[in-house]
């Protein structure tokens, strides 16, 4: 919407699936298709990618620079000065290559990175957008599981299989209901610490001594000591079988009883029913910024939260080179707020969650259903179509 309304920028445009639409010049003229502010409000409330997502990422410049050559021609035809990339680690990769080249070239078109991913495991930001949403679906869920977890007077174990092959952020957002009274979840165990099944199973027997209804969440990349995955391929595709089924399989046939499993799947990146106020509310201002600071010169860096307290929440946001970000690697969950045996979190844990949730957003329902937001993503032709072919 601050670029739509800038006097300085003639046209918005969006690439379909990222820089692979870029690429493929499966480019849209977004400028005149959010018209007003309850449009703009819609598309905050719209799950999923609005222009799509992708997994390319651009080869090293030195090693191939006919595509680097394409996406300057293809940003001369467009008369794009400023090219912003959302999402994670992969996108600021691209954010950091491409604005390599052009400085190299001289090119003046600015690139700038806007984070953005549930997963919140980009270095160098307190949380990326899409994580505070993604949070409190996973806590609203684990709550919700507790309550039908009591509705029965037999004894059992309910296993939660959360997000996170190799980072714990997702599944650490299920002890929120802690905070409310609960005291469930009773057992949580990370990715980034090894996973004992010898443990694991003594955990949950010496909970069922105390707890009459189990709670546990687990995150989908537990491993073990020696760095193989708890939930080893199921295919040759890369996929993987669900860790919370072989964990019930394990505990049925040792502790028995009733044991069930429930994986919550994409339902955690794409449940627009469960929006975070704050987190909506942060990513407004961070694309905000971005449009400003991009007018304003800056180019290769990334824009970050900067927490300045939990309580009362403050965060400063901020600019840092982008391969700044991208030589930390993937941002783990600390491991100073994973409890010494390997199965639950620490107060710090919490006190960091909790203000990322908060705040009701109210979405637009017609016949009962949620109202989504669609963009046209048809290609439009540039203002000058030389030198493209190819």
């Amino acid at each position: 919407m601050e670029a739509i309304r800038s006097p300085e920028i003639d046209k918005v445009y969006g690439g379909a699936n990222g820089i692979y639409g870029i690429i493929s010049q499966q480019i849209a003229d977004l400028s005149g298709q959010v018209r007003t502010t309850e449009d703009f409000k819609l598309l905050e409330t719209t799950p999923g990618m609005a222009l799509g997502s992708c997994r390319f990422k651009l080869p090293p410049a030195e090693n191939d620079t006919k595509v680097y050559e394409k996406l300057v021609k293809i940003f001369h035809s467009y008369n794009i000065g400023y090219f912003l990339y959302i999402g994670g680690s992969n996108s600021m990769d691209t954010v950091w290559k491409l604005s390599r080249y052009l400085k190299d070239k001289e090119e003046d078109i600015k690139v700038l990175g806007v984070p953005k991913s549930v997963d919140n495991d980009l270095s160098g930001t307190d949380h990326t957008p899409g994580f505070g949403s993604a949070a409190k679906f996973i806590a609203t869920s684990t709550e919700e599981i507790i309550r039908d977890s009591e509705a029965y007077p037999i004894s059992s174990v309910t296993i939660i299989e959360v997000m996170g092959k190799e980072s714990g952020w997702l599944t650490a957002a299920s002890i929120l209901p802690r905070h409310f009274g609960e005291n469930a979840p009773h057992l949580v165990y990370l990715p980034e610490v090894p996973f004992s099944m010898g443990q694991f199973i003594n955990d949950v027997q010496e909970t069922m001594k105390k707890e009459r209804a189990v709670v546990v969440v687990v995150s989908e990349g537990l491993k073990f000591s020696d760095g193989s995955y708890v939930a080893q391929p199921s295919d040759g595709a890369g996929g993987y079988s669900s860790v919370g089924q072989v964990l019930e399989r394990a505990l049925v046939s040792t502790i028995g009883g009733k044991v069930r499993s429930v994986v919550l799947n994409v339902l955690q990146r794409c449940s627009g029913h469960l929006l975070s106020a704050a987190d909506i509310t942060e990513a407004r201002r961070l694309g905000t910024y971005a449009v400003r600071d991009a007018l304003a010169g800056e180019t290769g860096k990334v824009l970050v939260f900067s927490r300045v307290s939990d309580s009362p929440y403050l965060i400063n946001i901020e600019t840092v080179p982008v391969e700044q970000v991208l030589s930390a690697g993937i941002k783990g969950f600390p491991l100073e707020w994973i409890s010494p045996e390997n199965n639950d979190l620490t107060q710090k844990a919490l006190d960091y969650l909790l203000p990322l949730i908060d705040g009701e957003v109210e979405y637009s329902c017609k016949a009962g259903m949620p109202v989504h937001f669609r963009f046209d993503l048809t290609p439009c032709p540039p203002p000058e179509k030389a030198g493209l072919e190819g």
